[in-house]
């Protein structure tokens, strides 16, 4: 029997036995391999069907086993991907990622950061230097991702170049038990209870009505296609509409406790956001007359529900639903060269493949890149990473023909035409292929010399990307909380504490290429004016709210006045050109 088939209502039997609550019929399952990622009709995992539950025992055995299977699957992929790499041509090349806001506070904290990717062989190499962020300022580090590839394995390292320390492992799918992987990922009671007092909340980038258009310059009867110069190269510029962003919300395993914590009411900051709500109360409003069990409210019937002809209506297995969707529509802009030296698929793809296994914005990069985009290659990308964020990521300085750089050399031949030469003179081709010859010095894939080399860290269990990454902004933003601790992007991520070192046998890879993100208060208070201290040296929660919202209606007038100043030069503009036609039909 196939452990993986559907029920005429759209679940497998590890969906219907965790919905349902029967702990050893899933464990059963989960034994023999079932697939903790499967996704039911409505799009739900097996995970988010388990906390519905507030079954904490189940909560914890599904836990366990989705990062398990998360873990072989992980590691079975290290060496397609450093097949790929090994097959694509070596480079360097800088990504420049950018943080963008259209709300004006929130904008002037945004940070930025440049990886520098060095790409050998099989060997990757990745620096950064944002880490953190401490009162009202972003902190800055030196730390460096290194990837050697093996036949079927991978040595990797973190280099804190800042406290001269390596952090080093070697990832390999062979000679690993499945007790003691399993055993590596027990989730403990603090973990589960987190998800059990929190809502099951999935983002989703719908782009299946994606819709590219090259976007035009000029005014009126003379507007032409629209091109740039990025970083040296021209591109084409295209923008992507029908782009929704959807944010789905249950709550109805939480207490009426932390619903108000969680839901409360809607904020000046929601509202002026403009995103669209819905709510669906319990049971999408279907009258229950009759209870067997929390799991089937509506009473239904084995005959009933594995009748594909018998018409269920409104009613459902598993705890009344309570779901709260918000959607809202971005625009991308894509700036594409079709003669860049670089090739995405082949050279791009799986460094980002590579970054996407544990890094959430990189997943997202990669989710985007991976559509049918028009042809050339994305020097620049603009694409909506949480309802408020824009990330930016411009590609430069290949192989150093922009700015030198100490570990590259090229030989004479292939020396990139100095800028002070007749440029009319050298042809585009000849330009590119100069920037495409270059070698690495071996020694930034090893051990930096005087550098000590210490094990790797046994961290708590990851958490999901996706999940984390909205929630954490999303409470950032919208409340002020009662813890003080500030996270990185990382720890929000893995659930680990502010200041800790964590790297787990999933979480090794490199993937701690994150902007930091604050929580709570103290990142409320980069958004307002400081507030003073209170006696006992701390900020407290109910000191800062006031100046909280206050801010927010500052903000909200700040960008109707911005909006109004903008809508003022439009109609200049216009009356400008009016004025300009007309002179040129009297002159004529």
């Amino acid at each position: 029997a196939d452990i993986e088939q559907l029920d005429p209502r759209g679940r497998t039997p590890l969906h219907l036995a965790t919905t349902l609550g029967h702990l050893e019929c899933a464990r059963v399952l989960l034994k023999h391999g079932a697939d903790v990622g499967k996704e039911n009709r409505s799009g739900w995992t097996v995970l988010q069907e388990a906390v519905s539950t507030r079954d904490l025992e189940l909560v914890q055995l599904v836990l366990r086993y989705r990062d398990y299977q998360r873990a072989i699957k992980r590691l079975a992929g290290i060496p397609v991907l450093l097949e790929k790499l090994r097959k694509a041509q070596d480079f360097y090349v800088e990504m420049k990622w950018e943080f963008t806001s259209w709300v004006p506070l929130v904008s002037k904290i945004c940070p930025s950061d440049t990886y520098k990717v060095w790409k050998s062989g099989q060997n990757l190499r990745v620096d950064t230097t944002l880490l953190g962020f401490d009162h009202m300022t972003w902190q800055r580090g030196n730390r460096s991702f290194v990837f050697r590839g093996q036949d079927s394995s991978a040595v990797v390292m973190e280099i804190d170049h800042d406290r001269r320390v390596v952090y080093s492992e070697t990832l390999a799918l062979a000679g690993h038990d499945q007790e003691v992987l399993l055993a590596a990922v027990q989730p403990t009671e603090e973990q589960v209870m987190g998800r059990l007092t929190a809502p099951v909340v999935t983002t989703q980038l719908d782009t299946k009505n994606i819709a590219f258009e090259r976007n035009k310059s000029g005014i009126l009867g003379w507007r032409s296609e629209k091109t740039e110069m990025v970083n040296g190269y021209e591109a084409k510029v295209y923008g992507a509409s029908n782009v929704e962003l959807i944010t789905r919300t249950r709550t109805e395993h939480l207490s009426d406790q932390h619903k108000g914590k969680s839901k409360g009411c809607k904020t000046p900051l929601q509202s002026f956001l403009g995103i669209a709500e819905q709510h669906v109360g319990p049971n999408n409003g279907t009258l229950i007359t009759q209870t067997l069990s929390h799991a089937n409210p509506t009473a239904i019937t084995p005959e009933e529900y594995f009748n594909p002809n018998f018409e269920l209506g409104n009613r459902d297995m598993g705890r009344p639903m309570e779901l709260t969707t918000k959607t809202q529509k971005f625009k991308a802009k894509l700036w594409l060269c079709e003669d860049h030296p670089l090739s995405l698929c082949e050279q791009v793809a799986p460094i980002i493949d590579l970054m996407a296994i544990s890094n959430a914005l990189f997943a997202k990069l990669r989710d985007f890149i991976t559509l049918r985009l028009p042809p050339g290659f994305p020097v620049k990308i603009e694409i909506p990473i949480f309802h408020i964020l824009n990330a930016r990521i411009t590609f430069g300085n290949l192989n150093g023909c922009d700015e030198p750089v100490s570990s590259l050399r090229h030989s004479p031949s292939s020396e990139a035409p100095s800028p002070s030469s007749d440029t009319s003179s050298v042809s585009s081709s000849s330009s590119l292929t100069s920037c495409r010859a270059c070698e690495m010095d071996p020694a930034l894939f090893e051990v930096p010399r005087g550098y000590s080399v210490v094990g790797t860290h046994q961290d708590t269990l990851r958490e999901d990307e996706d999940d984390l990454l909205q929630f954490a902004i999303q409470q950032s933003l919208l409340e002020a909380g009662s813890e003080y601790d500030q996270v990185t992007i990382w720890e929000a991520l893995t659930n680990s504490k502010p200041g800790t070192h964590p790297m787990s046998h999933e979480g090794r890879r490199g993937d701690r290429l994150l902007f930091p993100l604050p929580r709570t208060p103290q990142h409320t208070a980069s958004l307002r004016p400081p507030v003073a201290p209170s006696p006992g040296g701390g900020r407290g929660p109910g000191a800062l709210f006031p100046s909280y919202a206050e801010q927010l209606r500052l903000a909200m007038a700040l960008s109707a006045r911005e909006q109004e100043e903008a809508e003022r030069r439009t109609r200049q503009e216009e009356e400008d050109l009016q004025r300009i036609l007309q002179l040129s039909l009297t002159e004529k």
